[in-house]
């Protein structure tokens, strides 16, 4: 399997507005810049000592990923969370999943194997650090996508995995939430763990039923306990 199958989907530094989309792209998703925060131009212009130009072209990029809204005669906001979005990103997201994953099943060979397997024992070592408080870690951020991304590398469909990659952006604010507002742990090394045995084990069924469990398990927690959140505009 090529090296780019687990490397995180966007590049950035290599334009000054690639540069400034992926650092708001990570605050958005972190929560770091909330949900239906007005992102105005001088405020962006000042910080990023960039363009008018250049700033329109980054928010234009982030508002194709969902992560944007662009209002006419308003300018742009974060777009905002909502239980309908909720809903939409999180049926997207089974639907693709389930379909990649059985494809990479069937099409993996051993490196997708080695792929699967070593990118959920680096997720643990950094669990290891602070099990508590694990998206915490900036680097378990990256490892956590990692895993996914290794999961469904072997699917065959450049696109599908464009898409797919777009959702779980979308869904990683949700992710934060649901972390914050969690009343009790959630054993997701163990979700991991049950996911990577029936995928390397070459169960497709039970590898959807768990990976459909785990991504539903995200928004049902958000809908129950973050549901103040939702529907604020």
């Amino acid at each position: 399997m090529p090296d780019s199958a687990i490397r995180p989907r966007k590049e950035f530094g290599k334009t000054i507005a690639a540069d400034i989309t992926h650092r708001l792209r990570e605050e958005i998703i972190a929560c770091g810049l909330a949900p239906g925060e007005p992102l105005r131009f001088d405020v962006l212009r000042e910080r990023f000592g960039a363009s008018f130009t250049t700033l329109r072209e980054a928010l234009t990029a982030l508002a194709a990923e969902g992560l944007v809204d662009a209002q006419e005669q308003r300018g742009f906001r974060v777009a905002p969370v909502s239980r309908q979005d909720l809903v939409e990103v999180t049926d997207a997201r089974v639907l693709i999943e389930m379909e990649l994953i059985r494809r990479a099943i069937a099409r993996g060979d051993d490196d997708w194997e080695i792929a699967v397997i070593s990118t959920l024992h680096r997720l643990k070592r950094i669990e290891q650090r602070d099990p508590e408080h694990p998206l915490s870690d900036p680097e378990w951020k990256i490892a956590h996508r990692q895993f996914h991304q290794a999961l469904v590398s072997a699917c065959g469909s450049a696109t599908l995995l464009a898409i797919r990659a777009e959702l779980f952006d979308r869904a990683e604010r949700y992710r934060h939430l649901s972390a914050n507002f969690r009343p009790r742990p959630r054993d997701k090394a163990g979700e991991h763990q049950a996911i990577m045995q029936a995928a390397i084990s070459r169960n497709a069924d039970l590898a959807v039923q768990l990976i459909e469990a785990h991504i539903r398990s995200t928004s049902d927690n958000v809908a129950t306990y973050a549901g103040h959140l939702l529907d604020t505009e």
